[in-house]
């Protein structure tokens, strides 16, 4: 049977990589692709010239497709969406934003456009503005997360029984069995973030790494909801967080301790008290850094061996 994601980014496996702030780089992107997965290029922490150049290493690295993840929130973003253009880049990934206002746009231009979502509202009207596929993104995922804190396994199926579209499973997500689950409610492929994010290929400092293959479960934590909702690992800044909640704060104070380049302080510089470390709860089952191919290889045997085994009964 044809299997609709592999169909629409003409690729071997329907796996796509989380284009993460400060970790999915060109080496992380060009290594999925190379594996058979959709590498996505996360554009959210990179400055427009930084952008392009990911683009035109990604290009030399690899023939296979590959895609750039755009969050609607960060700021030059029609600099970005024209580098997009320019470079010839095929496949983008919006979200954090309304999906139509870019998506005619980059559909008039070839490319196949995908929405991040985390509700069936928003799936809706993400399938309305003409997207291609949907991310629907559970409250288990790393870094910034709906407000409506459903989860993955009880989106996937209310999402599908609306849409026509493609439906992308997210958050909560790092092995064939999690993939085989996602898929037998009802997604037609999975986006997997905080498992490539402990890879040799991936751009996140060493110590960032380290962090995520220790997590356990109940160590990472949604917060900030008052400015945007984030899952974070328990360390000091967010310890600092918390305190600062038992004074009733207002944003501005909020605003105020976080600052700015908290993320990349964290997860691109390795500062393991004072930045902030955004990783799924999954991390929990994350116990070795090892190359993107294998990554890949595994979550495969393990997804055909389940299936192979469930079939039985």
């Amino acid at each position: 049977m044809t299997n609709k994601i592999r169909q629409l980014f003409n690729i071997k496996y329907p796996i796509i990589q989380g284009g993460m702030i400060w970790v999915s780089g060109y080496k992380l992107a060009s290594a999925v692709s190379n594996a058979g997965g959709l590498g996505l290029i996360g554009a959210g922490s990179m400055y427009p010239e930084i952008l392009r150049e990911h683009i035109q290493k990604c290009k030399k690295a690899s023939n296979k497709p590959f895609g750039v993840n755009v969050p609607m929130l960060y700021p030059d973003i029609e600099k970005i969406m024209d580098i997009i253009v320019e470079e010839g880049v095929k496949i983008v990934f919006t979200s954090a934003g309304n999906p139509k206002t870019w998506t005619s746009c980059l559909k008039e231009k070839g490319i196949t456009v995908v929405h991040v979502v985390s509700s069936v509202k928003f799936a809706l009207k993400a399938e309305e503005a003409g997207v291609d596929a949907v991310v629907c993104e559970g409250f288990e995922a790393g870094g910034h997360n709906g407000r409506e804190e459903t989860t993955t396994f009880t989106l996937i199926p209310m999402v599908k029984e609306y849409l026509k579209i493609p439906v992308i499973a997210a958050g909560g997500i790092a092995s064939g069995r999690g993939m085989l689950a996602a898929m037998v409610l009802g997604a037609d492929g999975v986006q997997i973030g905080s498992r490539f994010a402990a890879t040799e290929e991936s751009s996140a400092h060493q110590n960032f790494k380290n962090t995520i293959i220790d997590v356990k479960d109940g160590d990472t934590q949604v917060t900030l909801k008052e400015l945007a909702p984030v899952r974070l690992v328990k360390n000091k800044f967010y310890n600092d967080v918390q305190e600062l909640y038992l004074q009733n704060p207002s944003k501005e104070k909020l605003k105020e301790l976080l600052g700015r380049a908290r993320a990349k302080k964290g997860m691109f510089e390795g500062d393991l008290e004072d930045g902030e470390l955004e990783i799924g709860q999954i991390a929990g089952l994350i116990h070795e850094i090892k190359p993107a191919k294998d990554v890949l290889e595994e979550i495969i045997s393990e997804f055909n061996s389940v299936k192979t085994l469930i079939t039985r009964f």
